[in-house]
């Protein structure tokens, strides 16, 4: 006798998501190996600076932690990371507890090493996590025979084998994966409608990175607006009788509770503004050694550009305009010559200026998750294009979350290849030794390749997601990275002008980023404009 029809539609139900489960497995499996063959890879002076935050937390009591300055490579975290690493050196010393010495300056033994790089793919577990949880949301969408080009699986090769998290984790060495997972999770939770949940997990994000202040303002609205207001106007509008004053309570209480627990024992010894000197540094400079691809970029371009002008055209003094004053490869600070010098406080007002037409957008309409994604990654970019002292591995804060974007519209599909291909190829530079070159372009090569050819064959119907620019633009990155790899350290002007790679790269890589987020920014305006005229 046949089964019923409904027994088939559950067996095929069951088989579906063991399926889905096995695929998610080996693509979580694959990329953990991959981490593993690149432990004996190079890597950069963060190795030693959380080497040196394991031996202060381990060694010196908490009144310590944030005057300790026996290296260069202070304490400069909030204190949940601190914790992190505290929890880290109690393992550390089983293994080498020379490397739990505050004077054992650049130690790097062969068991350092290796507990270092095993401590940030073990705790990208919870990436791994989050990533599953993510891939949920979008499941169900798009649904395909092929599992290949099925939404959640592009999303789980987009996140878990990224290329940026891959050479600035585990070879460049840092802990974003971690991170991002945190971040990715509660994006998950709000997506889930688990609203108290998701304030939870980015409050305890902020007290381990303050990085994620950038994306705060994406959070704060959206959290006010869905959660705290219960309903809506028919137009989508606010209902201000709606507001639910217990609701705003609970949300208030998990924040600061957790803002209590972080910085309470600090506040207690009456350091918080020692800890926040260390958290803002803003005698830093307005950009980092290497500069990252945003706006700054472009501005001390311009600015040097002027400069040699204006000495060309005897309309400046020549010995009053240093060469290569801003391209020197240091941190420190600087005066532009002709354009005006930038202070923190301008380039605060710059930020806040280009992410507020994005939180407006939230506020004033309903958009739902999709809509806090995108004004997420719009805090993100806006951050990361006008931000002081901005590090280029910060681009990764607006890839990670626009690709759950990118698996859910063709039009973010196209936003999203312009602006990973520029930023992650802004992240080459960090990898500077030769053993590196063929890993890093091969990594490069094959996750553009996936990410161009899974969304296209994901929105085969809707047509091209790259206009002709915009193809032409990213096929100029393999003549730049050419260029700047091997036919100008043939040249003999490498020695009288070592940086110019490392400025076309910034320069080139920020034209694209800023486009991206222009056309973010577009589709936004658009968007509204279309709901408006629909209701």
């Amino acid at each position: 006798m046949a089964a019923p029809r409904g027994g088939n539609v559950e067996a095929s139900r069951s088989s579906s998501k063991s399926g889905e489960g096995g695929w998610f497995v080996t693509l979580a499996l694959g990329v953990s190996l991959l981490k593993c063959l690149l432990i004996p890879t190079y890597h950069s002076t963060d190795f030693e600076v959380h080497r040196n935050w394991l031996a202060i937390t381990h060694s010196l009591p908490v009144s310590k932690w944030y005057y300790e300055a026996t290296s260069e490579w202070t304490l400069d975290y909030p204190p949940f990371f601190a914790w992190f690493e505290y929890v880290l050196s109690h393992v550390a010393k089983y293994c080498d507890r020379d490397m739990l010495k505050v004077e054992n300056l650049n130690y790097a033994s062969r068991e350092t090493i290796l507990f270092q790089r095993f401590s940030v793919i073990i705790t990208d577990v919870l990436f791994i996590y989050a990533v599953r949880q993510c891939c949920k949301c979008v499941t169900g969408q798009k649904d395909r025979c092929d599992v290949l080009e099925r939404p959640g699986f592009i999303l789980a090769v987009l996140l878990l084998w990224n290329f940026g998290l891959l050479v600035v984790d585990h070879i460049h060495f840092q802990y974003n994966g971690f991170l991002s997972g945190v971040m990715l999770l509660s994006i998950a939770r709000l997506f889930q409608k688990r609203h108290l949940e998701g304030a939870f997990l980015f409050a305890v994000l902020l007290n381990f990175k303050h990085i994620y202040l950038y994306i705060a303002p994406a959070y704060g609205v959206y959290l006010l607006r869905s959660y705290c207001i219960t309903g809506n106007n028919p137009d989508g509008s606010i209902r201000w009788r709606s507001f639910s004053i217990l609701r705003f309570i609970s949300l208030a209480l998990i924040v600061c509770l957790v803002f209590a627990v972080s910085y309470g024992p600090f506040a207690c010894m009456g350091q918080i503004p020692q800890v926040l000197s260390r958290l803002f540094p803003f005698k830093r400079g307005l950009c980092h050694a290497y500069w990252a691809p945003n706006f700054w970029a472009l501005y001390n371009v311009m600015d040097k550009a002027l400069s040699v002008i204006g000495v060309k055209l005897q309309l400046l003094d020549p010995t009053s305009v240093s060469a290569g004053s801003m391209t020197g490869g240091l941190v420190q600070e600087f005066q532009h010559r002709v354009l005006p010098s930038v202070s923190p406080m301008a380039a605060l007002i710059c930020t806040f200026i280009s992410i507020l037409p994005s939180v407006f957008c939230l506020w004033i309409k309903q958009q739902g998750p999709r809509g806090f994604l995108r004004c997420l990654v719009l805090c993100a970019l806006s951050s990361f294009m006008f931000g002081w002292h901005v590090h280029e591995k910060a681009v990764l804060l607006a890839i990670l979350p626009l690709s759950m974007l990118s698996v859910s519209s063709a039009k973010d599909a196209g936003i999203y290849l312009v602006l990973a291909t520029a930023g992650h190829f802004s992240l080459l530079p960090l990898l500077f030794t030769a053993p590196e070159l063929p890993i890093k372009i091969f990594l490069l090569m094959m996750f553009t390749v996936f990410s161009a050819s899974s969304l296209k064959a994901l929105y085969r119907k809707e047509g091209p997601l790259l206009n002709w620019l915009e193809t032409l633009y990213l096929y100029g990155l393999v003549p730049l990275e050419i260029f700047c790899e091997i036919a100008y350290p043939l040249t003999p002007w490498l020695e009288r002008l070592p940086f110019i790679p490392l400025l076309l790269t910034s320069v080139y890589c920020a034209l694209g980023v800023g486009y991206a987020w222009l056309r973010l920014y577009i589709a936004v305006f658009t968007e509204s404009a279309a709901v408006k005229k629909n209701q």
